[in-house]
């Protein structure tokens, strides 16, 4: 099964619920108020939120007076499209070390985005440093280690409950000293409270912005697709602390409904660089709005 197969048979359970009945409820009828009012509520229930759904429907009322030839469902894929920014990350950065700094609560999928990651660097012949700077977490950092012997990177870990910011010290000296080419930094998901959390992160971004100014690269918060409009509150908090530049949203095999998307790119102003379906390495691509919408709305390319 490939990715966009795979991807729409993720998103069937929700899309049978919400999004299953956008075909039909456009068979045969003009795109009058009624039609407008039943498509809000569905599209308000796939997490995109009210005011991106207002937003992609009164971007949809407008191309549909201006082109009545089109079937409707096929100008609002092309909107809902539209309203998602894609970047995509470097996987052949000629910058060294290329620094990826990765956060995100715990269960969203961060640690497999990590060795995905991983995975598709050195498929790309680039050496990987990883820092196992979750350090709150004895398990995540064996976790990090089995993978970094699974995808062939070199893991620098130190005991749980060290500093984590000298980890990525370390690791990105390490890179450093040895000219490899990426460092990929695991962090904590959960502390104590919220402001622990966000605390420590700073306090990492302090030490690569200072000894290493040429990093961070990228951070990327890792979201469970399931967790909807919380997901939203999330990407505020996480934006705010480190200045997150794009989203990788996970599980998009399960319950996830979609909408989420829509709302972190209009409320946000973030870029969604991949999305996941499973738990392989392939399950894990380059983000697509087209296709994406596709397996939404269960439209051929």
């Amino acid at each position: 099964m490939g990715f966009f197969e795979s991807l729409k048979k993720g998103l069937s359970k929700a899309r049978d619920n919400i999004f299953g009945g956008i075909k039909s409820l456009f068979a045969g009828r003009e795109l009058d108020d009624e039609l407008m009012e039943e498509l809000e509520e569905l599209l308000v229930m796939s997490d995109m939120g009210y005011d991106t759904a207002k937003k992609i429907l009164d971007q949809l009322n407008e191309a549909y007076r201006k082109d009545k030839e089109q079937e409707p469902i096929i100008l609002l894929r092309d909107i809902m499209a539209d309203n998602l920014k894609f970047e995509p990350i470097d996987f052949n950065p000629e910058k060294k070390p290329y620094i990826i700094f990765v956060v995100g609560v715990n269960g969203s999928g961060k640690t497999t985005t990590i060795a995905k990651l991983s995975k598709k660097y050195t498929e790309n012949k680039k050496e990987v440093v990883i820092a196992a700077a979750d350090t709150f977490r004895a398990a995540a950092i064996e976790q990090i280690k089995t993978w970094g012997e699974r995808t062939g990177a070199t893991v620098i870990a130190h005991e749980h409950g060290s500093d984590a910011a000298a980890v990525v010290y370390d690791a990105i000296s390490h890179a450093k000293s040895k000219n490899k080419d990426v460092v990929i930094i695991d962090t904590a998901g959960r502390l104590h409270n919220k402001s622990n959390l966000m605390e420590e992160l700073k306090k990492i971004k302090r030490v690569i912005s200072k000894d290493f100014p040429e990093g961070p690269d990228e951070t990327i918060l890792v979201l469970d697709g399931t967790t909807g409009q919380n997901g939203i509150l999330q990407a505020k908090a996480f934006k705010e602390a480190v200045d997150v530049t794009g989203i990788v949203i996970t599980k998009l095999d399960g319950t996830a409904k979609g909408g989420i998307a829509f709302a972190i790119d209009n409320e946000l102003n973030l870029p969604i660089k991949l999305v996941g379906v499973g738990e392989r390495a392939e399950d894990m691509q380059e983000f697509n709005p087209k296709e994406f919408c596709n397996a939404l709305l269960d439209l051929e390319e």
